[in-house]
Order: structure tokens, then sequence, then C-alpha cells
């Protein structure tokens, strides 16, 4: 262990913070969640954050041993896992709009065809003339 980080401050408030860096370290907190945070060091360590703040040493060790560590390796990959899926959902919501408006271009022309054919019927039943269809079997035999 290193003397205290600058003058004034206690070796009893580093040895806090120490303590608090090594059961962070070793997945047994006391008083956190355990997450490897500066906000869960001070807490750990039961002293305020501008406390925490004048350990520069201890904060130093702090950030080495973070930026070693494979919990900082997994929040990092935790990271982009993240990022990459917000990629994902952006690209399927995108997706999603451009189906959609395809949807509705296509419920636009099936409105208008259903609007054509219900002229067609009503024009071909307000005709005086009967209509008769062909039957393809008469009309073979003559």
């Amino acid at each position: 262990m290193t003397g205290p980080s600058r003058p004034g401050f206690s070796g009893k408030t580093e040895q806090a913070l120490r303590e608090a860096m090594e059961r962070l370290f070793t997945g047994q907190p006391v008083r956190t969640d355990g997450k490897l945070t500066k906000q869960n060091l001070w807490r750990e360590a039961g002293v305020s954050r501008a406390t925490m703040n004048r350990a520069t040493t201890v904060l130093a060790d702090w950030d080495n041993h973070v930026n070693q560590s494979t919990a900082s390796k997994h929040d990092q990959d935790q990271a982009a896992e993240i990022a990459r899926l917000r990629r994902q959902l952006r690209d399927n919501r995108h997706e999603r709009q451009q189906l959609q408006d395809e949807v509705d271009a296509a419920a636009t022309v099936i409105a208008a065809l259903l609007a054509e054919n219900t002229a067609l019927r009503e024009q071909a039943a307000n005709r005086s003339a009967v209509i008769i269809p062909l039957d393809h079997a008469h009309a073979t035999r003559d």
C-alpha cells in the first residue's frame, strides 16, 4: 500500500477505499450492488465522493484494475452488444416502416379497384339489354 494520495488525506480513508476496492473486485460488496463504478467505490468505502476524488493514487489503481479486469471487458462486450442491438432495432423499425408504406399503397390500390368494380357492376345492372353469357359448349357445336 502506498502512502496517502495527497497531504491532508488520511491513511484511514485510503484504507477504507482500498478495502472497498477489494470487496468490489472480489464480488463481495457490503453496501452496493457490486458494479465496478466509482460511485459504488465511494459508497462501499463509506466516504464522500469529494473525499474519494482527493485519493488520486487510489483512483489511479482503481482505473488500472478496472480497465484490465474481465468485468470491464464483459461490460465493454455488453456495451458493444447493446449498440449492435440498437442498430438492429433501428434497422428493423426502418424496414417495418417501409413495409407499412407498401401495405398502405396496396390498400389504396385495392380500394380504387373495389370502387371501380362496384361502378362497373352498377353500370352493367342499369343497362336495358340483358347480357347472356355465351355457353362455350353450345358455341363449339354450332
